[in-house]
Order: structure tokens, then sequence, then C-alpha cells
């Protein structure tokens, strides 16, 4: 997987909520909306990166029997239904552990994944997980925080595929404001990165990615679009109202990250 250039979308989908077929609609509504990669994040009973909005997908998700190795089985099917842009796993370490660190990337490569995100893996104990990244070509992206200068540079130099800054401490969730000293933080992290630095972590409205996106190469917006989904939940199962609702939710996301995308006008075909 190779990026490049700025202005990047990258949404975050939990696989498996409201339903599985329904996860492979919303990724090629994305496509279609202008995303350039999709995380497609595995469910799980104990995640510690996520607030409470990822946490009832997820537990939606896990109600219907979702699995670390379904999901990445539905990232196959989404390439059957024709989602070309990259697909990255987002998933626990538990997980890959049980599945098997080897079995994990097998699987991942031949469902074509273009990458996998671990987000409880710390970076220094990362080499076994980056070895088999490396062996398989399937990039282990890396998460950094607003910490230290000598962590930030490490962690930076030594990137795959883009590098994930997390906005600001804490778990995921849908944050009104975006904190004081995050364009300082991006700079320094663009100083040491040799890949597309994208942001993340409580981007929930068009302003704020006004402002991001003169100081990183792209924004993940992930609670924002989960809470969305269960908003349309009801409506994205049944056959009759399904399309309206994928429309409605298109018209959200590209509402939500016009600043990165000029001139998109699908919404105002919708409303004609």
């Amino acid at each position: 997987m190779r990026l490049s250039g700025t202005n990047m979308f990258i949404p975050f989908l939990v696989a498996g909520d409201p339903h599985p077929d329904v996860t492979i609609d919303l990724a090629l509504v994305l496509q279609a909306a202008g995303a350039d990669v999709i995380e497609l994040g595995v469910p799980y009973s104990d995640p510690l990166a996520d607030g409470p909005i990822i946490q009832r997908a997820s537990a939606r998700a896990l109600k219907q029997g979702m699995t670390l190795p379904d999901a990445i089985k539905l990232a196959g099917n989404m390439r059957k239904k024709g989602v070309k842009i990259p697909i990255i796993i987002f998933t626990y370490y538990n997980p890959v552990l049980q599945l098997g660190k080897e079995s994990f990337f097998a699987l991942a490569k031949e469902n074509r994944v273009d990458g996998v995100l671990i987000p409880d893996l710390p970076f220094e104990e990362s080499e076994p997980i980056r070895r088999l990244s490396a062996e398989t070509g399937l990039p282990l992206i890396s998460l950094v925080a607003p910490t230290s200068k000598e962590r930030i540079e490490k962690i930076a130099s030594q990137a795959q595929g883009f590098l994930y800054c997390v906005s600001s401490l804490g778990v995921t969730g849908v944050r009104d404001t975006l904190p004081e000293a995050i364009n300082e933080f991006l700079a320094e992290v663009k100083q040491y990165s040799r890949v597309p630095v994208v942001v993340g972590f409580g981007i929930s409205k068009s302003e704020q990615v006004q402002v991001l996106k003169e100081h990183c190469d792209g924004v993940v917006v992930g609670s924002a679009l989960v809470q969305k989904v269960e908003e349309l939940s009801d409506r994205l199962l049944q056959q009759e109202t399904k399309q309206y609702a994928l429309d409605e939710f298109r018209c959200y996301v590209e509402q939500l990250v016009a600043p990165l995308q000029e001139g998109a006008d699908f919404c105002n075909e919708v409303r004609r």
C-alpha cells in the first residue's frame, strides 16, 4: 500500500454493524464519497481505545457472531462487490494471538487486505508483528500520541503506510473542540515521518476538518460515522428503506468532509 498526496479521507466502520451485508454497502458508499482508505474495525469485548459509540457498535456486531476471521473475510467480500480502495484491518491484539499471528497475516493477505492497525500493541513490543508485516507486505500502521519528543521521533521515523496521529489522549468519541496544541503536535510528527500523516480521534465537524487540513495529510473519522450508522440502523436493515438510508449516509459524509473534497454534489442531486 502506497499513499501519497494530501486531503485524504479515511473513514472507520465496525465490521458487521448493523449487518455484514450493510457494512459492504456502507463501504461502497464511502468509496463513492471519496474515501481514500477504509479502516474496518473488528468488534471486541474489551475495546480499550474506543468510546461508548464504537463500544455499542461492537456489542451489536458481536451479538451477530462477528469474529476476527469473519471480519477479514468480509474485507474479501468487499473486494468482490467492488471496493477498490485500500482496506485496513483495525483489531486488538488478543484476537490476533488467539487466531495465531501467522494465520492472521495469511488470512489478511488472502482476502486482499492492505494493512493492519493494532491499537493496544505498544511500539516497543511490536517487533514480531512488524517482521510478519514485512514478510507479507502488509504495513503495520502505527499510532502516535502527544508524548515525548524522543518517542514521537522513534515511531514516526519507522512508520509504514501512513501514520495515525491521535489528536488527544483518551478514547475515541465525538468531540466539540480540538486540543489547543494539535497543530504543534502535527508539525512535530511531520518533521520525522516519511509517510503521510493523518489525524483522528474526535473529528466530527466539517469546521474541524477545515482547520486540520492545513496541518496534516488527511483525517480519520470514526465515531461520528458509526453514530450515524446507529441512527440509520433500522432503515438500513429494511429493504424498502435501505437505499434512502444509504443516500442519507453519503450526504452526511460528504458534508462532514467537504473541506477535503471541493465540488462534491451528490447531496444536491439527491435533493433535486
